[in-house]
């Protein structure tokens, strides 16, 4: 029910509730005989107080409807005004939606029209591909009708010229080796004659590929390992060596043919049990501060070997070798103990013979020189040796002893000083034994094959050549391309090389990131 129904209603009961009291009130004045005149005014004031009444009613019936009727106008507008603009919004809606689909229309053309483009560009070179196989096949029948052969029989005819080919080849290779061999068989007869009448001796490679480190108390193999072995990969890695740590108490033994290496690896344990910090960072840490001090330790023992052979104007990246000679054995004997002792013993001769004592002296301590670096560079130390004199601008009669003092027939004076000099300080009994000589030229070859292949950052022979290192470059290498590495590098091995029992091949491929937060 509506509002203004409500007072319509309340003001008609009004109007009644003042008759039915006018009417009572018009009895009461006759019950108690109430004069007339004044029944008359009590009936115009009652009349007037209702029509007032129902005047009263009636304009706050219409205040409240007109009121209302704004109320509802106001609100009907703004609907239509919001229908208006959902209005506006869908028929942009739908112009945009038209867009799109004309746009997509076209492109389904265009579509259409390539993929039918690419059909007849396919059955094109289909068809090409047939006519090409038929003119094959009609060339080949016309080459066997031609030839008088069938295909079979001209693959076999090509089979047998090949061969008849190489073994011509192979005979005029044979004849050739043959040449060569007849031309150094004295020489390699006396080699081998002189190498099997040394003495053996087979625990001298164990002694001089093996460094011992003390540990203040068994419970530093354990940070040595380190969490899930992460430590001693580290520095295996880093250094090159092969750490072993076993039952024995106090030890841990580092083990390298290089014995730059194994003094490396030993000098970082040793600071890093001294420092208390073991994990991967720190010890990459110790072991370049280790290799930069090492490298002046070096310089400064070559420098002090020259001067005390009072000897002057070397070259310092000379002083730096002499003083590497220091890290390296030939024959059991330490390379700068014996060139000290050569050098020493070649300064008395030239007194005596009349020759310069320094003259000779260079030349003794430098005969040699080329076994401080023939680890790392390819070619016998006496190449070596000459060209490193010959790049530092020493005296010919230097240059001519270290290339002519292992020679059967040298030229000079100062040649034949070095040759006896050097003789006399290998002369001692069981001076030299060969099996490390040749257990040492065979690591090399294992690590010189291994390096040959691509992707080889570094690699390092460990546990006295029965296992080869293989580091890689990540980003040229993966993890299928390793697999394949280690068979080949283990294939070129078993062709090349001569080992007695298994070399393993371990190829080790790692991958780091890092970043720096600002």
């Amino acid at each position: 029910m509506d509002i203004i129904e409500i007072f319509f209603y309340l003001g008609s009961f009004a109007i009644g509730a003042i008759g039915v009291w006018f009417l009572n009130y018009k009895k009461l004045i006759k019950g108690f005989n109430i004069k007339e005149k004044n029944a008359e005014n009590l009936i115009l004031n009652a009349k007037q107080k209702a029509n007032k009444l129902l005047k009263d009613t009636e304009k706050k019936v219409k205040s409240f409807k007109d009121t209302h009727t704004k109320k509802i106008k106001a609100e009907l507008n703004k609907l239509e005004k919001e229908l208006d603009d959902k209005k506006a919004s869908m028929l942009d809606k739908e112009k945009e939606f038209e867009t799109q689909s004309i746009e997509l229309t076209r492109k389904e053309a265009q579509l259409e029209m390539r993929e039918k483009s690419c059909e007849d560009i396919v059955n094109k070179y289909r068809s090409r591909e047939s006519e090409l196989e038929e003119i094959l096949e009609n060339a080949k029948s016309k080459i066997e009708a031609i030839a008088g052969l069938s295909r079979d029989e001209a693959k076999n005819e090509l089979v047998k010229t090949v061969e008849n080919e190489a073994k011509i080849i192979s005979a005029r290779k044979i004849k050739e080796l043959e040449k060569n061999m007849n031309n150094d068989a004295e020489g390699k007869a006396k080699n081998i004659i002189a190498l099997a009448i040394q003495k053996y001796a087979a625990s001298y490679t164990s002694e001089k590929t093996a460094s011992v480190v003390n540990l203040p108390s068994d419970d530093m193999k354990g940070r040595i390992i380190g969490k899930e072995g992460r430590n001693i990969r580290t520095i295996e890695l880093k250094t090159g060596v092969d750490i072993i740590i076993d039952d024995t108490p106090g030890i841990v033994t580092v083990s390298s043919h290089n014995p730059l290496r194994r003094e490396i690896a030993s000098r970082a344990i040793k600071r890093l049990l001294d420092d208390g910090r073991v994990h991967p960072g720190r010890i990459e840490e110790i072991v370049d501060e280790i290799e930069e001090n090492l490298d002046k330790e070096i310089y400064k023992l070559g420098e002090e070997s020259v001067l005390e052979l009072g000897l002057s104007n070397m070259h310092p990246d000379l002083i730096q070798l002499v003083g590497r000679m220091r890290y390296r054995t030939s024959y059991s004997q330490n390379i700068l103990d014996h060139s000290m002792e050569v050098a020493q013993i070649c300064g008395v001769l030239a007194a005596e013979v009349g020759l310069d004592p320094k003259l000779a002296k260079r030349a003794g301590l430098l005969h040699d020189i080329g076994k401080a670096v023939d680890h790392d560079i390819e070619g016998n130390h006496v190449d070596i040796g000459g060209d490193l004199v010959k790049k530092f601008n020493e005296p010919k009669e230097v240059i001519d002893a270290v290339e002519l003092s292992h020679t059967d027939n040298p030229d000079s004076l100062y040649c034949l000083l070095v040759q006896a000099s050097d003789a006399i300080s290998a002369a001692r009994p069981g001076a030299r034994k060969e099996s490390y000589e040749s257990y040492v030229k065979r690591v090399k070859e294992l690590e010189e094959i291994a390096s040959s292949f691509n992707g080889v950052d570094k690699c390092f022979a460990i546990q006295a050549g029965r296992e080869v290192r293989v580091m890689v470059e990540s980003d040229k290498v993966n993890d299928d391309e390793a697999t394949i590495l280690s068979h080949d590098i283990a294939k070129k091995i078993e062709e090349e090389v001569s080992y007695p029992g298994n070399v393993k091949i371990t190829v080790v491929r790692e991958v780091r990131t890092s970043a720096t937060a600002n």
